[in-house]
């Protein structure tokens, strides 16, 4: 394959190409310049999110730029009139193009970012995803910066850190299987766990056992990637690695730290200078030397999936790697997955637990003020926002400390309705959702921000509005009337507090925002439970276990005084956190999509755009699969459903694949996909696997 002067959207039209063949692979036209002695022809992979340009295309190699054209460098190449960027994935003799070769047009920089073992991930991630190459290294590999490039030339990578931690008393011999799956790390062997941890705050909180665990893999030599959900989670993770391995060794990768930080330390870990990358979703691709670990934190989170195509999930990413690269595997969460579930009933991965009776010593009590007992002491405990038992709770316990309420909605009232006939509120200009942003503010549209001081009812033509959902800033000032003289801190939105003092206080936050105390919270109130499980969603039961599991885990031990106030219908979730049994309750909830076929039990991939679009796809796939023998269980065409303001009207198609089947599925669908890009002949669709907000 070779590169062309054609259309760098199209295929090169035949009366180009046969103006082009005949020619020696390496030959060069008349008054070019001179070519490379040894391997002269450079397989590149250019930049583009044209699907049917994801294949390498072949340059030749000037003699000025044969020391600085090496795999793995960034390079600037002429394609079809264009200017464009690439990598080198590899220097040969020749090329089996049949046709004279366009030179290389610069090395943008020498140092060889694109490893071969990234290489190969990217490869298998594209693969997996049915995406391209491309688009998985453009997440992979940070910008270039000059400056940090010059500053680290010179750089000499690091040995390994000396092996002077001693682990004998480790958390981890709290879990059964704990203490063996450490040794098993430090001796340098690859084993793959999934760890279902107890404290979340604290020095013997999760991060310390992330922590030890990449320490073990250190002391056997080799290199670790810890993964986590958002810059929070990364201060504390970061923080426990370099109070046990030298602040040198350690590694941060993540976007929101700016281009050259992240340039800089993923050069440092590509030199060797650091042997352990921590940091978000562009982390799991570090090119980490002698990989030993990986592991993912809180993989439920949908803070993993990355927002742009493929749309990888980190703990997929991780998964692979540890595959091909022969590491070990760390997955831990409070709560944990039906992803992690299926790998756990296969016998891929192996449960790490706590035994019942350090589990009763190390958690808070929790409490169910829909259960039947307090039901009698208190008959309209259903029908209060703060029932009787959870305004007692968190009395007596901002005696001894900080308390958490959690809340299911942001702002301050964010929906309203019709106070006649209850319908819900809508804009006048959009026919958005109105909202209120505070006790005298005017209603105010979500979408287009546009205010509705004289609105009118489109149904009974009333005028008054009633406020429907509370939010964090209305429940914060309710709770301010319930226990006046304490102090209310709010943490949502574009205020989240990643920790609070230890003073006794009403923190109010919604969910996943929660900030530490560090010495845990006295009480934790999760209000608005049964709002988190009404959610249109597979997920939405899943979510908000691990939702709960996570505020819980923040909350001090009950032999401390530490208790958990839920109020929720009694649901097979809420007795999962009542027993504090998360592998319980996603072991059931695996089985019961496994009946139905449903995902994880099977992998997804949902097609969106306009209708005909989707419709061709769909007709060209499943024609392409019957001829190799595969029949999906199809979904749709159906609508979607319009959550902004806009007038789009696609359509979706869900195709369910059973796992035996994966490999041929995407491969077909990635080649369709590939192959209607190169006609252009209609509107390009979305295509999306394994998407957690799908269904």
């Amino acid at each position: 394959m070779s590169a062309h002067p054609g259309s760098a959207q199209t295929a090169p039209e035949p009366q180009q190409l046969s103006l082009l063949q005949g020619f020696p692979a390496t030959a060069r036209p008349a008054g070019g310049p001179p070519l490379a002695a040894d391997r002269p022809v450079a397989r590149v992979l250019i930049e583009s999110p044209l699907p049917h340009l994801d294949r390498p295309f072949d340059y030749s190699v000037p003699a000025e730029l044969d020391e600085d054209a090496q795999p793995g460098v960034r390079v600037r190449v002429k394609f079809s009139g264009q200017e464009l960027g690439g990598y080198i994935l590899d220097r040969v003799e020749e090329s089996d193009a049949g046709q004279p070769l366009v030179p290389l047009h610069k090395v943008v920089s020498p140092v060889a970012v694109l490893t071969m073992p990234l290489q190969e991930l990217a490869g298998r991630v594209a693969a997996r995803y049915a995406g391209t190459v491309s688009d998985v290294l453009r997440v992979a590999i940070p910008p270039r910066v000059v400056k940090v490039e010059k500053e680290l030339a010179g750089a000499e990578p690091a040995g390994p850190p000396a092996a002077d931690h001693d682990l004998s008393g480790s958390g981890w011999t709290a879990y059964r299987n704990g203490a063996a799956f450490l040794r098993h790390l430090a001796s340098g062997g690859s084993p793959r766990a999934a760890l279902s941890a107890l404290q979340g705050f604290g020095p013997d909180g999760w991060p310390r056992l992330v922590a030890e665990a990449v320490a073990a893999v250190r002391a056997s030599g080799r290199g670790a990637v810890v993964v986590v959900p958002d810059y929070r989670d990364l201060d504390r993770v970061q923080a426990a690695l370099e109070d046990i391995l030298p602040a040198d060794d350690v590694a941060r990768l993540t976007a929101d730290d700016g281009q050259s930080p992240r340039y800089r330390n993923y050069l440092r870990v590509l030199k060797g200078s650091a042997g352990v990358a921590v940091g978000t979703r562009s982390a799991a691709y570090a090119p980490v030397q002698n990989l030993g670990l990986v592991v993912c934190w809180d993989d439920g989170d949908d803070l993993h999936v990355e927002q742009r195509s493929p749309y990888a999930h980190s703990r997929e990413v991780l998964l692979l790697r540890a595959e091909q690269e022969g590491a070990a595997c760390l997955l831990a969460g409070h709560a944990r997955s039906t992803e992690v579930q299926r790998l756990v009933d296969a016998g891929w991965a192996m449960p790490v637990e706590a035994e019942r009776t350090v589990l009763r010593r190390t958690v808070p009590r929790v409490l169910n003020t829909a259960d039947s007992f307090e039901q009698e002491r208190d008959p309209l405990a259903r029908l209060a926002r703060l029932p009787g038992a959870a305004w007692r709770t968190a009395k007596e316990a901002l005696e001894r400390g900080p308390v958490l309420v959690q809340v299911a909605r942001a702002g301050y009232a964010p929906s309203l309705a019709c106070e006649t006939c209850r319908e819900p509120a809508r804009c006048p200009s959009c026919q958005g959702p109105l909202a209120i942003a505070g006790s005298a503010a005017v209603p105010q549209c979500r979408w287009c921000s546009t205010p509705a001081p004289e609105w009118r009812c489109g149904h009974c033509n009333g005028t008054r509005l009633r406020r429907g959902a509370a939010g964090v800033l209305r429940t914060a000032e309710e709770l301010g009337r319930a226990f006046p003289g304490k102090p209310v801190v709010t943490s949502s939105g574009q205020n989240v507090k990643a920790t609070v003092p230890d003073a006794c206080a009403l923190v109010v936050a919604t969910v996943g925002a929660e900030p530490v105390a560090p010495g845990g919270y006295a009480a934790a109130l999760l209000l608005d439970g049964d709002s988190l499980l009404r959610r249109e969603n597979l997920r939405a039961g899943e979510d908000a276990v691990r939702r709960w599991f996570n505020a819980a885990a923040l909350v001090r031990p009950f032999a401390d005084g530490g208790i958990v106030v839920i109020t929720a219908d009694d649901t097979a979730a809420v007795g999962a956190l009542l027993r504090w049994d998360p592998a319980g309750y996603a072991r059931r909830e695996l089985g019961l999509r496994a009946e139905l076929q449903l995902p994880p039990a099977v992998r997804v991939a949902a097609v969106t755009g306009g209708s005909t679009a989707v419709g061709h796809f769909t007709a060209s796939a499943t024609k392409l699969l019957a001829a190799e023998g595969v029949e999906l269980r199809v979904a749709g065409p159906a609508p979607l459903l319009q959550t902004a303001r806009t007038d789009s009207e696609d359509v979706r198609t869900l195709l369910f694949i059973p796992y035996a089947q994966a490999a041929t599925v995407t491969r077909v669908l990635r080649a369709a996909k590939a192959a209607g890009a190169a006609k252009r002949t209609e509107d390009p669709v979305q295509l999306r696997l394994d998407g957690v907000d799908v269904l």
